[in-house]
């Protein structure tokens, strides 16, 4: 098959196109036929060889999440049958012409979506679903702060509370991405490039759970927005890991600081998020009261060009690889 390999640690030239043996599933794994693959953070910083625990990564094929149809399935595979369309989420392998996977990360093709909008799905909604409902609790009625509202990430955030009944308040970069969250369903929208998001967020009455990227100088002044029993909720630092802070503020007002990173997760863990996330955001994906935003789709050829443009940050939502015909 063919697949982008990390030749060695380092810039998306070090992406390449290899051809590698199809793996094989193992009793627990479906075998499945990768028509599309998101492209997320996380596949840079382990290009990058700055993923926490991913050791040495040459050889590695990146890729997160993935849409296709099940080629084979293992001996102890029972809910899916060859021919089924999924998406699931994966701890690495999706920038690949198959993918084996554990059966129980699949999620069936949401009716009326097609495999690249699909592909746009597992890892940014389980990071949200985790992050914003499960350790950051957001209750219906409360206020959501997230950054980067135009990111995957982002935009996944944004329709989730919303569509669930919060007020969502987001950061962008440009007026074309400020547009386009609103457009989604964000109440507040503010340019940090032309405003002080602390002044506006504030101004707006503060945030119960913020759901932050960005880290560095960030953390005071999230901490500082959070209304009383807030939650700050990190799945990156993009501007830096550390930051003072006022404990004593922590203290007072009761807030509470929380993150994760989800690959490193066991696969019991992920089975059961992907079965909290079939429950309650799989519902939404029919009638489209969550829906894709797909900033481009590109051949799996072009990875090394994805990455590029995810580094840019100038897209708005996602960035889907297209495999095969």
């Amino acid at each position: 098959m063919n697949a982008i390999v990390i030749t060695e640690p380092g810039g998306p030239e070090v992406l390449a196109l290899h051809h590698l043996p199809r793996p094989e599933p193992a009793p627990h794994q479906v075998l499945v036929r990768v028509h599309a693959a998101g492209v997320n953070r996380p596949d840079i910083l382990l290009r990058q060889g700055k993923y926490r625990g991913s050791g040495d990564v040459s050889g590695l094929v990146p890729g997160l999440e993935v849409a296709g149809v099940v080629e084979q399935c293992g001996a102890a595979v029972t809910r899916w049958q060859v021919g089924d369309a999924v998406c699931a989420l994966l701890a690495q392998g999706g920038y690949a012409e198959y993918a084996a996977l554990d059966a129980r990360h699949c999620l069936p093709l949401p009716e009326g979506w097609t495999f690249s909008e699909a592909a746009s799905l597992p890892e940014t909604v389980f990071t949200v679903w985790h992050n914003v409902f499960q350790r950051g609790q957001l209750q219906r009625g409360e206020t959501l702060l997230v950054h980067g509202g135009s990111s995957g990430i982002g935009v996944t955030a944004v329709q989730l509370a919303h569509v669930l009944g919060s007020r969502v308040v987001t950061t962008v970069g440009s007026a074309e991405k400020g547009a386009a969250v609103q457009a989604l369903g964000a109440d507040v929208v503010v340019n940090y490039r032309e405003e002080d998001f602390e002044m506006v967020v504030a101004e707006a009455g503060g945030a119960d759970v913020i759901l932050d990227m960005i880290g560095g100088d960030y953390t005071a002044k999230n901490l500082r927005l959070l209304r009383d029993d807030g939650r700050l909720v990190f799945i990156n630092a993009m501007q830096g890991s550390t930051a003072p802070f006022n404990a004593l503020e922590v203290m007072a007002r009761r807030l509470t600081i929380t993150g994760s990173t989800l690959r490193p997760r066991s696969a019991e863990f992920k089975a059961a998020l992907a079965a909290e996330v079939e429950r309650h955001v799989w519902p939404l994906l029919p009638e489209r009261h969550f829906r894709p935003v797909l900033h481009t789709t590109m051949p799996l050829a072009a990875a090394a060009e994805a990455h590029r443009l995810l580094e840019s940050s100038t897209h708005i939502g996602k960035v889907v690889l297209t495999v095969g015909d």
